[in-house]
């Protein structure tokens, strides 16, 4: 949610206390009790109740934060990477973590594992969905690099395969370039990523890497009303 958002929330807020706040009551004597008479409040800055509804849909969890919230546990991964068009595959393997943030709005992706001959990798996103722009937006960083790769995505009719398109500066040419990244729940407990990016040489798109996850458990390893 954005500041002006936020702060249009916050006022909404307020105004909702004050209001439930308006309906004390006095005593006229021992045993009576009679509703006080309240002014009517006025919204904050300037807004309309349509403007408090809009904010409060934007800031409710709904159908695709229960979608991201599925993949909570824990999930080993195992992985194959192509250097390069044609390469045979380096293999690995990962655990990646993911939990629930901010009462099922955000979900934290954590990955630990060891690349061949690039050795230990360490990975943190962060994935939602906009109720407003009406599109899965994500984050990624990782000790390979020193930049943040940003994205959206958007759910396939099936409900089980997300589409990525996530921007990041290449560090070999120095310009933005884009990863596409699908995301297919292939069953409750089995889910392959795959990732695929731009051949510098061709300019033409190649598999870059493929993980197929097992989940090791159900359980979150936090789930939290703030980041941590």
């Amino acid at each position: 949610m954005s500041a002006k958002y936020l702060l249009a929330f916050v006022g909404a807020v307020a105004v909702c206390g004050s209001l439930s706040l308006g309906q004390a009551t006095h005593t006229d004597k021992p045993g009576s009790l009679k509703p006080t008479a309240q002014p009517e409040q006025a919204l904050p800055g300037g807004m309309s109740e349509a403007d408090m509804q809009a904010c409060i849909e934007a800031a409710t969890p709904g159908k695709m934060h229960e979608y991201l919230t599925q993949a909570v546990g824990t999930w080993t991964g195992k992985v194959k990477m192509w250097m390069a068009p044609g390469t045979e595959p380096v293999e690995s393997v990962c655990t990646t973590t993911i939990t629930s943030l901010m009462d099922g709005r955000f979900i934290k992706t954590e990955t630990e594992g060891e690349l061949v001959g690039m050795g230990p990798f360490v990975g943190f996103g962060i994935n939602g969905f906009d109720n407003v722009s009406q599109q899965f937006q994500g984050t990624w960083i990782d000790n390979f690099g020193t930049g943040m790769m940003t994205g959206t995505g958007g759910l396939d009719k099936d409900g089980k395969t997300l589409n990525w398109k996530f921007s990041y500066n290449c560090p070999i040419t120095k310009k933005p370039i884009v990863m596409r990244e699908v995301e297919r729940r292939t069953s409750k407990d089995t889910m392959i990523l795959e990732m695929f990016g731009q051949d510098l040489a061709t300019g033409k798109e190649y598999k870059m890497m493929e993980i197929a996850y097992t989940r090791v458990t159900t359980k979150p390893a936090a789930v939290s009303g703030s980041a941590r």
